[in-house]
């Protein structure tokens, strides 16, 4: 069975870039070689990607490359597999923003807020004093999230600026947390914060997809599954692949055998 399995690894890293074309030739030459499918983003903050392959060999092989060419140095990976592939093509793109806030003058590069390890969340999510943010859009808060998490009910990343700037102000003395898939939403939503005068930000490090990895089951605090942007739709504990699809009238996630939550 593990034969069958198509190894995934998600990436990114925020640094300043500053020959974007080059690189992202770079990047999308390195993966046709190694015959790899997926999604990748190269901007002038850094680089952002889902890349699978039918070995873990050529995955570790790209990034390799990757690492040798000094614009990118080391890059965090986050390893998973799939039954099938989750991509059907490598798409290799340019963009302004890795993750797009839409607020030009935030810079993970320059600061963020404190990374909490998974092995040490559950601890910070005890303390009663703590405002938790999910920083991902409504449609994945409903496949599943941590108690007493706040959804924003945001349809993209770049309304939840606006939000936080509404909602957030009496909060400023308390203890901030937010968590995101895999962490990089929350590299820019900390950042935010802490340009806007905040102390006590935290951030959930690696996201959930190192909670759901590194936690034991029996202590999760996190509920349902999580959603991913490819095929696979959504991973649940031990990052195993969950029973969800998208609609293909709206777009949105819903599991298997019942009816879309959105239509």
């Amino acid at each position: 069975m593990s034969e069958l399995l198509h190894h995934v690894a998600a990436f990114y890293r925020f640094v300043p870039l500053a020959e974007v074309d080059r690189l992202r030739a770079f990047v999308e030459d390195t993966a046709k070689q190694h015959q790899l499918s997926g999604s990748v983003l190269v901007a002038p903050e850094g680089i952002n990607g889902t890349v699978t392959a039918r070995t873990r060999e050529s995955l570790e092989s790209f990034f390799r490359t990757l690492g040798a060419e000094r614009a990118f140095g080391a890059i965090s990976v986050k390893w998973s597999t799939g039954e099938r592939t989750p991509f059907d093509r490598l798409r290799v793109k340019r963009k302004n923003e890795i993750v797009p806030l839409g607020r030009r003058e935030i810079d993970p590069n320059r600061r963020v807020g404190t990374y909490v390890r998974p092995e040490a969340w559950n601890e910070l999510l005890d303390d009663p004093e703590l405002v938790l943010i999910d920083a991902r859009n409504a449609f994945e808060v409903r496949l599943g999230r941590f108690d007493k998490a706040i959804d924003p009910g945001t349809r993209d990343f770049r309304e939840l600026a606006g939000w936080m700037e509404r909602n957030l102000e009496p909060t400023r003395d308390r203890k901030v947390a937010m968590y995101c898939t895999g962490g990089i939403r929350c590299e820019k939503a900390t950042s935010f914060l802490l340009e806007r005068g905040f102390e006590r930000v935290y951030h959930l490090e690696g996201g959930i997809l190192s909670y759901l990895e590194r936690v034991p089951e029996a202590e999760t605090r996190f509920r349902g599954a999580c959603f991913v942007f490819d095929g696979r739709v959504s991973l649940e504990h031990g990052l195993r692949e969950g029973d969800h699809e998208v609609c293909r009238a709206c777009g949105e996630p819903f599991q298997t055998g019942d009816r879309c939550f959105n239509c």
